[in-house]
């Protein structure tokens, strides 16, 4: 007979701020080198997040970290409080995407599995509810001949997004020519 586990530390969202730069670049730096999620090809620095933080603050949109206390068996290594993020930024550059935003979610694969990601992605889409912004944009990269949808198809399709278009290999990383699936969330549909 084993013990009846207790409650598990609890996920904290929170609104990014600057000294979670490094942590962030970190977790985002493993994805540009090792993975095909972003066509990013060079990390980004922790200046670069520094100022992507300040940014959306002063645009009044979302910049969120998911911290896991020590004790949840999903936490970062080394004590680090952050263990994924979720952010948005402007769709297209034109001022006639103004309502749009184009959202990304990455998790610390050290803590995947433990729900950050929808914590995230919903408190995004819910503080995001509260601005002038109409549309969330995902576009999400997967192999052409992918038989399943990603963990991030999946999640997004979860919280509403709606799957609107593919873009068959329109990227080229790690040796291999990857699709975009476009997915929508409409934040005021009448």
């Amino acid at each position: 007979m084993t013990a009846a586990a207790g409650p598990r530390p609890e996920i904290t969202v929170r609104p990014a701020e600057d000294d979670d730069a490094a942590r962030i670049a970190d977790v985002f730096g493993g994805y540009v080198l090792a993975s095909i999620a972003t066509f990013v090809e060079d990390p980004p620095s922790e200046r670069t997040w520094r100022e992507r933080i300040a940014a959306a603050h002063e645009q009044k949109v979302p910049f969120l970290v998911a911290d896991l206390p020590a004790g949840h068996p999903n936490a970062p290594r080394h004590g680090l409080r952050v263990a994924g993020f979720a952010m948005c930024a402007r769709f297209r550059p034109h001022a006639a995407y103004r309502y749009t935003v184009e959202d990304s979610v990455y998790i610390a694969p050290e803590a995947t599995g433990a729900g950050l990601g929808g914590r995230l992605l919903t408190t995004l889409v819910e503080d995001l509810g509260h601005t002038d912004i109409r549309q969330v944009v995902a576009v999400i990269a997967t192999l052409p001949d992918a038989r399943h949808d990603t963990p991030s198809i999946v999640l997004h399709r979860r919280l509403g997004f709606e799957v609107v278009g593919r873009m068959p290999a329109v990227g080229y990383k790690q040796g291999q020519w990857v699709d975009t699936v476009i997915m929508q969330k409409d934040l005021h549909r009448d």
